[in-house]
C-alpha cells in the first residue's frame, strides 16, 4: 500500500467554503484503498482513530508539490486536506496514483447510495494497485473524447464567423488541454512517464539513507552521483532537509544553497570561537536546531578543517553531544576530482583526513556504472586517468585528438580552461570580432537585496550580451528526450521580432530553438527563497572547468599546460561526451597526475567492499 507521511491540516468547511474547524497532525499517514464497493477510498491514519473518505468528488492542487505541499478538497464532504513536509517525489507519485485511480472509477461509474444502503456486503479496505501505464490510457483516451466532443467556442458576436469542428491534433497543438473538474491537470501518459529507475548499487545508497545512516557515496564522474542526490532529496521531508555543496554551481544542479551559506560562518576561516559565535545567531541557529538531515554535494572540494569546525559548530549550536549534533550526514563527491581550494602555502586537507571524518560516516559506498559515456575503451581511458595512469597507448589515444575536426553545423568546439581570466578574455574577444548589432538580455531578480548570493548561485549572469553567430551552451534541462540539455552547445542565429527579439539557436543535432526565459530559485535559509529569471544561455567558446561541474558537452576543446591540481586534467577530459567530440591541443603525461592521499583512501575502501563482499559470499 503506498502509505505517505506528513503533516496534515484537516479543514472542515460550511456550505460557502468557509473555514469552520481546523486541525493539525503531526508525522501521520495517509494511504489509498478500496472498499467493498470498489470506491476509491482515501484513509488518514490519526493517533486516535483512522478517517476514511469514500471518494465521489475530488480536486487536488499540486502547484507546490515539488516543495511537499499540496490541497486535497473532496467538495462532497466540505473537507480540505492541506499536506505539508512530505518527501517530494513520494507525494508527485501518490497525486498521480490519487487522481488516475479515482478517474478510473469515475469512468466506470459509481453504485448509488441506495444499492449501498440496502447491500449486506462486509465492510472492508484493501490496498490499491500500483499505478500502471493502462490507467494512465483510459483516462488519456477518455479526456481525448471529451475534447473531441466538446463544441468549440464560438467568436465574438457581429465577426460573421460560425464555430469550426477542429480535430485533436489542432487542440494540442494550438490551445491547451482542458482540464477536467475532478483534477488539476491532463494526465497524457507520455508526460507522466514512471521516473528513471535507480541501479542496484543506487538503491543501496538509498536504502542507507532511508535507515537514517550517514551516508558518504562517491564514484567517477557520469556515474550518476547528482542524479541519485536529486532522488535521495526528494525522499525526505522538505522542511527538516537542507541540501548544499561546496561550490554555487553545484548547489545549483541540486536546488540547494553554498555549504557556507546553510552554515551562517561566512567564509569559514575564522577562529573555531568566532565561527560558533556567528552561527549562534538566532536566525540562523534555528536553522542549525531544525536541520534533521545534511545534504552536502561535492565534498572534495570541502576543506577537512572546515568539516571539524562544523562538526564542533553543530554539537554546541544543537546542544546535543552525538557526532554532528545528531543531523543525518549525506554525503557525495569524488575526492580524485578536484580538491580543496586554498590560499597560498596553505596546506589542503580532505574531508577524510577530517578528524571527525570517521566517527560522522557510517556507510561509504561507491558508484562503478559509467553512464555519461557509452564508449568503453574512452571510459577505460577516463578511468585510467582518474587513478593518475597514462599508458603509452593512452597517451598515443589522447595526443592524436588534436587533429579532431569536431566543428559542426557551425558551432565551435568549447574550450575548457584551469582559470576563470582566461575564459572571460576569450569569450569577450570572439563575441567583439562578430558583426551586427549586439543586444543585452538583462535578468529579471526577485530581490536585489540577495544580488551577491544570486552571482554565486546562479549558472546565469546578470546580464547576457549576443550577437548572431554568438557560441552559447543551454545552462538548464529545457527538453531531455531533444537533447536540450545542460551543456547542450549551439550557436545564435537570428532574433525572434515576434518573441521579443529572443535568440534562435541552432543546436548540434541541427534542430533551431527559439530560447525564453526561465527561472531559477535557490534557497537560502529557513523560509529565505531567491530567484532569477533569465535565459538558460550563457557564452561558450570558453568555460571553466569548475564551471563545467556536472556538464555533458558535445564538442569540446581544451589546453592542459596550466593544469596546476591533481583532478584537473580528469575532471576535464570527463566532461566530453565522446572520443570524438574531444580535442587535446598539447597532452603532455605530465598533466596527469593523481594525490596519493586520496588513491589511498580509495584503495582502503576497495579493500573494505571486497572483505564485505567475501563475508556475504561466505554466508550464502
Amino acid at each position: 500500500m503506498e502509505r505517505l507521511q506528513c503533516t496534515l491540516a484537516v479543514e472542515e468547511l460550511s456550505k460557502a467554503g468557509d473555514v469552520q474547524k481546523s486541525s493539525i497532525h503531526k508525522n501521520i499517514f495517509i494511504s489509498v484503498g478500496r472498499n467493498e464497493f470498489r470506491d476509491v477510498v482515501l484513509k488518514v491514519e490519526l493517533q486516535k482513530k483512522d478517517l476514511k473518505f469514500s471518494l465521489r468528488e475530488l480536486r487536488i492542487h499540486k502547484k507546490f508539490a515539488k516543495d511537499g505541499k499540496s490541497t486535497i478538497r473532496i467538495p462532497d464532504k466540505n473537507m480540505n486536506l492541506l499536506i505539508s513536509n512530505c518527501p517530494p517525489d513520494k507525494l508527485i507519485y501518490f497525486l498521480k496514483l490519487l487522481s488516475t485511480k479515482f478517474e478510473c472509477g469515475r469512468l466506470k461509474g459509481f453504485i448509488s447510495e441506495r444499492k449501498k444502503l440496502l447491500s449486506d456486503v462486509p465492510k472492508s479496505f484493501e490496498e490499491i494497485s500500483p499505478l500502471t501505464i493502462k490507467d494512465l490510457k483510459t483516462v488519456h483516451e477518455a479526456r481525448a473524447k471529451e475534447l473531441e466532443s466538446k463544441p468549440d467556442m464560438f467568436t465574438p458576436k457581429g465577426k460573421g464567423v460560425g464555430k469550426r469542428k477542429r480535430s485533436i491534433e489542432d487542440d494540442k497543438e494550438n490551445r491547451p488541454v482542458q482540464k477536467s473538474k475532478f483534477m488539476c491537470s491532463s494526465l497524457n501518459p507520455s508526460a507522466i512517464a514512471v521516473p528513471v529507475k535507480l541501479s542496484k548499487e543506487q538503491n543501496t545508497i538509498l536504502d542507507a539513507v532511508l535507515q537514517g545512516k550517514n551516508v558518504f557515496f562517491t564514484g567517477s564522474a557520469g556515474t550518476g552521483k547528482s542524479f541519485l542526490m536529486r532522488r535521495i532529496i526528494g525522499s525526505l521531508p522538505p522542511q527538516h532537509t537542507f541540501a548544499t555543496a561546496s561550490t554555487g554551481v553545484a548547489a545549483c544542479h541540486i536546488g540547494g544553497t553554498t555549504l557556507h551559506a546553510f552554515a551562517g560562518i561566512g567564509s569559514g576561516s575564522a577562529l573555531l570561537e568566532q565561527c560558533v559565535q556567528l552561527a549562534s545567531r538566532p536566525q540562523i541557529a534555528q536553522q542549525w536546531r531544525k536541520c534533521h538531515h545534511l545534504v552536502i554535494d561535492e565534498i572534495s572540494m570541502v576543506d577537512g578543517s572546515l568539516f571539524d569546525k562544523l562538526e564542533t559548530i553543530a554539537r554546541v549550536v544543537r546542544k546535543n553531544d552525538n557526532p554532528f549534533g545528531g543531523i543525518q550526514l549525506i554525503i557525495c563527491g569524488d575526492f580524485l576530482q578536484l580538491p580543496p581550494v586554498t590560499k597560498g602555502t596553505e596546506k589542503k586537507t580532505f574531508c577524510f583526513q577530517a578528524k571527525s571524518w570517521s566517527k560522522c560516516i557510517q556507510v561509504n559506498m561507491e558508484l562503478k556504472e559509467v553512464r555519461r559515456q557509452n564508449d568503453i575503451s574512452f571510459i577505460n581511458i577516463l578511468q585510467n586517468v582518474r587513478l593518475g595512469k597514462c599508458s603509452e597507448e593512452t597517451y598515443q589515444v589522447l595526443r592524436e585528438t588534436a587533429q579532431h575536426n569536431i566543428q559542426r553545423n557551425g558551432i565551435l568546439a568549447t574550450r575548457l580552461c584551469t582559470h576563470k581570466e582566461d575564459v572571460n578574455k576569450i569569450n569577450l574577444y570572439h563575441l567583439g570580432k562578430l558583426q551586427g548589432d549586439e543586444k543585452t538580455f538583462v535578468a529579471l531578480d526577485g530581490d536585489e537585496v540577495y544580488q551577491s548570493q544570486l552571482e554565486v548561485l546562479s549558472p546565469v549572469p546578470k546580464k547576457l550580451n549576443l550577437k548572431v553567430g554568438a557560441q552559447v551552451m543551454l545552462a538548464k534541462n529545457l527538453e531531455v528526450q531533444r537533447g536540450l540539455v545542460n551543456g547542450a552547445r549551439g550557436v545564435v542565429v537570428g532574433f525572434d521580432k515576434k518573441n521579443q527579439d529572443y535568440p534562435v539557436v541552432k543546436f548540434v543535432s541541427g534542430e533551431e530553438e527559439v530560447i525564453r526565459p526561465v527561472r531559477w530559485t535557490f534557497k537560502l535559509s529557513g523560509t529565505v527563497y531567491i530567484n532569477r529569471k533569465q535565459l538558460p544561455l550563457k557564452l561558450a567558446w570558453a568555460i571553466s572547468i569548475h564551471k563545467s561541474q556536472g556538464m555533458t558537452l558535445d564538442c569540446v576543446e581544451m589546453s592542459l599546460s596550466k593544469v596546476f591540481e591533481a583532478g584537473q586534467t580528469y575532471v576535464a577530459l570527463s566532461r566530453a561526451k565522446s572520443l570524438e567530440g574531444l580535442r587535446i591541443l598539447d597532452f603532455d603525461r605530465s598533466c596527469v597526475h593523481a594525490n596519493p592521499d586520496v588513491l589511498r583512501f580509495y584503495h582502503k575502501l576497495e579493500l573494505t567492499r571486497k572483505m564485505m563482499q567475501t563475508s556475504i559470499d561466505d554466508c550464502w
